[in-house]
């Protein structure tokens, strides 16, 4: 097997950042993209080979996209890595930032046992480009499934009804399995009390993405674990890791706002965990004569996931999982065409 050069590393790499956090699914993309170029690019370009060169690499953009959430969403981590131990020391929930940080180690468990055991399997025996389309063709219907999902849930069920309003209260008391009751706002800063001086006020940014995590602590334990689960069917290529979270979510009665948004929370401890316990392999006889490209395509990756998630943040604001769906269904439809037993 042959070393892959910087070209093939660059586009696999701005692929990698892209297809990771749109809900299209990356190791799909991964597969089928060398296949349908052919020659050296379905030779070099292998996850399903069990001593490649690629999978090196693959290790190494993972790293990337995770360090380009994690600078998204710093404020996020640096709020909920505070609550966490600070929970820890004192042996209790508190906060909303305590509650999401235990939502997200949750959601955690079942990926990433699943994962240990099972991703080297599904990887050498799934992925195929046949194997890919097909599952890129179900993501798209998982996608469609979650929509039609939340419009039945959120559809008025009378004549005058409306959907209850959803509340961005802090969240105080007990960490329970059910989903909590918000305590009203009271105004001051999370962690203070009236009259306190607390601390000086936030940026519009700050506050904003404070209310979003506080909602987001709303969700049930039942529902981070729901969430976690749905993680695990996307160990097969075509089936997207960010696209069954948020389908997960909205389910669970998230918005499509907040469900990307915990999605790609989630994203973040489960990729850079899956790198970090194969980072090794670059170092050793894999990574050798790719690092170059190694770094350059970790690079590219990196600045293609931080805009997509930026990008991607928006569009929930307002819009849908619709167009990605659609896409999966083509691309993975033609792609079954292609790759199935009457190929063209």
């Amino acid at each position: 097997m042959g070393h892959f050069g910087f070209v093939e590393a660059g586009a696999i790499g701005l692929l990698q950042g892209i297809t990771e956090l749109f809900p299209v699914s990356s190791l799909g993309h991964s597969v089928l993209v060398p296949a349908w170029i052919g020659g050296s690019w379905a030779r070099d370009l292998d996850v399903s080979a069990p001593e490649s060169p690629y999978l090196a690499f693959i290790v190494a953009v993972h790293v990337a996209t995770a360090i380009a959430l994690i600078t998204f969403y710093w404020r996020d981590w640096v709020r909920i890595t505070r609550g966490l131990a600070i929970s820890v020391r004192d042996r209790q929930v508190r906060t909303s930032d305590q509650r999401l940080g235990w939502l997200l180690v949750i959601a955690t468990v079942p990926v990433g046992v699943s994962g240990l055991l099972l991703e080297h399997t599904f990887r050498t025996t799934l992925g195929k480009p046949l194997s890919a389309a097909l599952f890129l063709t179900v993501n798209g219907g998982v996608l469609l499934a979650g929509e039609r999902l939340r419009r039945r849930n959120t559809a008025p069920r009378g004549p005058g009804s409306a959907p209850a309003p959803v509340t961005t209260a802090p969240i105080t008391g007990r960490f329970t399995a059910g989903r909590p009751t918000p305590t009203p706002a009271t105004g001051a800063p999370e962690g203070t009390t009236p009259g306190s001086a607390g601390p000086a006020p936030l940026s519009v940014g700050a506050a904003a993405d404070l209310a979003a995590d506080q909602e987001l602590a709303t969700l049930s334990v039942r529902g981070a674990l729901v969430v976690g689960f749905a993680q695990v069917a996307a160990l097969a290529p075509g089936i997207s890791r960010s696209g069954v979270s948020m389908v997960a979510g909205l389910v669970r009665g998230l918005s499509h706002e907040d469900a990307a948004r915990f999605a790609f929370l989630l994203a973040t401890p489960v990729i850079l965990a899956a790198g970090l316990l194969k980072l090794p392999d670059l170092f050793g006889p894999l990574g050798n004569g790719v690092r170059g490209q190694t770094l350059f395509g970790a690079a590219v990756a990196g600045v293609a996931a931080y805009l997509s998630v930026r990008f991607l943040s928006r569009w929930f604001e307002t819009r849908t999982l619709a167009p990605f769906a659609f896409y999966c269904l083509a691309v993975g439809f033609v792609s079954v065409l292609r790759f199935g037993p009457f190929s063209f």
